[in-house]
């Protein structure tokens, strides 16, 4: 007794110590309380349930052995206290988490991005179209030959793509889901394209070519056999399918003409024989027509001003090699023969004066010289039925004829070897005599009774 009495006050003395020195001196600072305690972090679930788990174990476990050791009839010692006390207050380390099942789950939530990903260049709408085209023709040649997709395929990727939407179940399950969510309106305009199977053309051809059968033929078609028909046709769909085989001769009474056996080769005149007119039709094509228009008023246009600048031509060449034509043919009445130029007089009327481009005139003055003072329509020569050629003046300045002036709304006759001066430029009028006298006795013979 004397000696568990002696532990008492021992431990008694060392709690009152304890008490004495944690109790605050007066005048002395208080210590900084701070903790060991570690941050807290962020955790995943599965660390949280088995962080949880983990901090009830050690709660239900510290408990249990402070009850038992009440329970034992002796309060515990001041070692067992602090061995409690550390093993309560020691903070709980999570448990590492699981690898495989965080690889799992990211797995998991990436698969919903797979299935909307665009799998190459094979859309929805090609692979639903792949798959009714194979289903009515049966023959992956004739898909590739006559189906027309987003992109162009040559017939190995048909062929690949045809066995991984059979056999591929990842490609399959991806593919199925896009088709399931296009638009109806997408799903009928790929429907629309599907090819026509053998069955489908059979009862088309039997339908005869001399006529042209109205929209209730084919719809009579569809109701007799619905069975054969793709779900989706249309009357007006197997309308617009026969015209096509009657054009290329597809239907049951349509005959080819074969072609000429033997050595002999169908040329082109042949061949244009063989066409029928009426079966050709004449398009009219506005566009175009309006552009040869345009194209030809232009080129007339060049011509006319080629035509005009000849003279021109004329005068640089005669200048340059000396030489000149004779002045007289058989069409010329007479000519008027400048220093530089020599102007030639076929018909019975022509005009005088200086030329631009809105006014054309037959002579044109400023071929000679300086013509800033002419008038644009100076003066008109006529040859009289007598054989007589007179020069009346339509200019605001005179003409001079042999020094004589010639007034505005006057006019002279004008004689061979007649000098004409026209705002200082002077011409020589030269008239051939034999082709006048030719006109005169014809117009004597006219005049006689």
């Amino acid at each position: 007794m004397a000696s568990g009495t002696a532990s008492r006050s021992e431990d008694e003395e060392s709690l009152a110590g304890q008490k004495r020195s944690s109790s605050p001196v007066s005048g002395a600072i208080p210590k900084r309380r701070s903790s060991s305690r570690f941050i807290k972090r962020k955790k995943f679930d599965d660390e949280l349930v088995e962080s949880s788990l983990a901090k009830s174990s050690s709660r239900a476990k510290g408990p249990s052995g402070v009850e038992l050791g009440r329970c034992s009839g002796s309060e515990p010692s001041s070692s067992e206290k602090k061995k409690v006390s550390k093993s309560v207050t020691a903070p709980v380390t999570p448990s590492p988490v699981p690898a495989p099942t965080l690889a799992k789950r990211m797995k998991k939530s990436k698969q919903p991005l797979q299935v909307t990903k665009d799998l190459g260049r094979w859309k929805p709408t090609d692979d639903l179209l792949l798959i009714n085209a194979v289903l009515q023709t049966n023959d992956l040649t004739s898909v590739h030959l006559g189906v027309k997709f987003s992109c162009r395929f040559t017939l190995r990727e048909i062929q690949e793509r045809w066995y991984a939407l059979l056999y591929d179940p990842v490609i399959s399950k991806l593919a199925c889901q896009a088709m399931r969510q296009l638009h109806p309106e997408a799903i009928a305009a790929v429907q629309s394209k599907v090819l026509f199977s053998k069955a489908e053309e059979q009862l088309l051809s039997k339908v005869p070519s001399t006529s042209q059968p109205p929209l209730d033929t084919f719809q009579e078609l569809l109701h007799k056999h619905p069975e054969l028909f793709y779900p989706s046709r249309t009357a007006k769909a197997l309308q617009v399918h026969w015209q096509l085989m009657k054009q290329y001769y597809l239907l049951d009474d349509q005959t080819v003409q074969p072609l000429p056996k033997g050595d002999q080769v169908l040329n082109f005149s042949d061949a244009e024989d063989m066409i029928d007119d009426s079966k050709l039709k004449d398009v009219r094509d506005e566009v175009l027509e309006h552009e040869l228009t345009v194209a030809d008023r232009r080129q007339k246009r060049e011509i006319r001003q080629l035509e005009q600048e000849l003279h021109k031509w004329q005068v640089l060449v005669d200048s340059i090699t000396g030489m000149s034509s004779p002045d007289f043919d058989n069409q010329t009445l007479a000519v008027l023969r400048g220093r530089m130029v020599r102007y030639l007089m076929r018909s019975r009327e022509i005009t005088l004066g200086r030329a631009t481009n809105d006014n054309q005139i037959d002579v044109d003055l400023a071929l000679e010289g300086p013509a800033w003072k002419i008038s644009r329509k100076q003066g008109v020569i006529k040859l009289k039925n007598n054989g007589e050629f007179f020069l009346a003046n339509e200019g605001r300045r005179p003409i001079y004829i042999d020094g004589r002036p010639v007034l505005c709304g006057s006019k002279w006759k004008l004689s061979n070897n007649s000098v004409v001066e026209i705002a200082s430029l002077r011409f020589v009028f030269l008239i051939n005599q034999d082709l006048i006298a030719l006109i005169k006795a014809e117009a004597a013979k006219i005049a006689q009774p």
